[in-house]
């Protein structure tokens, strides 16, 4: 196998994917919240099959992204 797939198998092992139900518990939101962060491509994801998976580290990243001051 070639180095550079190595690495890059390595990077999905570690990555721990949510479903969209999942995700949606996390944020407090609806499913259909989550999909529609998804589908505008502001929340990535990998579809398998009929169903999306997000990466956690995404999920938390966009909530850090999310905070701003009121007032």
């Amino acid at each position: 196998m070639p180095a550079g797939r190595e690495k890059k198998n390595d990077r999905l092992g570690q990555v721990q994917f949510l479903t969209v139900a999942e995700v949606a518990d996390i944020m407090r939101v609806s499913k259909m919240t989550v999909y529609r962060l998804v589908h505008s491509g502001e929340l990535p994801a990998v579809r398998v099959g009929r169903s999306f998976r997000v990466p956690e580290n995404e999920v938390h990243a966009y909530l850090e992204n999310a905070y701003y001051s009121a007032g």
